[in-house]
């Protein structure tokens, strides 16, 4: 696509700053950085934006949204982006970028020529492509999201999908979308958490590792779970109760819907720690039911299941 940058060069040199801070006692990894408004939504800094943006873009479409609280029409778009990676379950990142609280990305972006906010750009297989400028109304925002990636599919740019799954906006002459896919998203786009969750739970029938069902059912799941909870008695129970293991469940639901991933799974780390028998076993599985919200090489993933088998073994 004309426009591309390739982002190579600033992923060597982030690796090199990495190593060389490894090496002075390793001051500043960012690994305090966690999801925005969901699994699928990602504060990023300076420092993790190697990991989470250019190393994750091999594998998922990563939008990338630029902003700022004093900009006004960031905080129009943002929701927007936030609302549609939601509904994407996946099938794409968004990483938000803070660009007062991250001056070096701030200034890799007037790099490539923007000089205004909201910014948005996308990254595919290491490749930044400079997507929109400015706000807009949601229905023009979801319109330009499909047309990029139906540009990007018929450019060769993203990766093939696996037979008998159809990429998100559907290529030309491209097999037509599974009506029981069609059903649970537009289930979960209005709201109807049951009919979601029926419809993923009949994709997982036919297709037991079917990994977006998979996905979209955690999803659903949470979401039934948390939506009888009052968040700040939630987490305030917990903190009076760190023995009880149904109360740090609950706990690290509401976390995982308020974005704080690491939170969540670090307590119920915790509670696997603390506990034993059914109660250990209990955190055990929510935890790995938790990490199913996550694509399966999200680096916290990774560090909470080496976590888990130090907390077991």
């Amino acid at each position: 696509m004309h426009g591309a940058i390739d982002l190579g060069a600033r992923q060597a040199a982030a690796r090199k700053q990495q190593e060389r801070r490894a090496q002075a006692g390793g001051a500043g990894t960012g690994a305090g950085a966690g999801a925005a408004g969901g699994p699928y939504v990602v504060d990023v800094t300076d420092e993790t934006f190697n990991t989470e943006v250019v190393e994750r873009s091999q594998s998922v479409p990563v939008l990338v949204d630029f902003w700022a609280e004093w900009c006004g029409p960031c905080k129009q778009l943002s929701p927007i982006l936030e609302k549609l990676a939601t509904e994407a379950a996946g099938k794409w990142i968004l990483a938000k970028v803070d660009i007062d609280a991250n001056p070096q990305l701030g200034a890799y972006m007037q790099q490539m020529g923007v000089r205004g906010i909201p910014f948005v750009a996308a990254v595919v297989g290491g490749q930044l492509l400079p997507f929109l400028n400015g706000a807009a109304p949601e229905p023009q925002v979801r319109q330009a999201i499909d047309q990029l990636f139906e540009a990007l599919r018929k450019e060769g740019i993203l990766p093939d999908v696996p037979e008998g799954e159809q990429p998100q906006g559907g290529a030309a002459g491209a097999p037509a979308v599974d009506p029981v896919y069609a059903e649970a998203e537009e289930a979960m786009q209005r709201g109807d958490i049951d009919g979601a969750k029926a419809a993923f739970e009949q994709i997982l029938a036919q297709k037991p590792r079917d990994g977006q069902a998979k996905q979209g059912l955690a999803l659903v799941e949470l979401s039934q779970r948390v939506r009888s909870l009052d968040p700040d008695r939630t987490l305030r129970e917990a903190g009076e109760k760190p023995g009880d293991v149904q109360a740090q469940i609950s706990a690290a639901d509401v976390e995982m819907v308020s974005g704080r991933i690491e939170d969540a799974f670090e307590r119920l780390l915790g509670s696997v720690r603390r506990s034993a028998g059914d109660d250990r076993d209990a955190a055990r599985k929510h935890l790995l039911s938790l990490f199913e919200l996550l694509p399966p090489d999200d680096p916290r993933v990774s560090t909470a299941r080496r976590g888990l088998q130090s907390a077991l073994f």
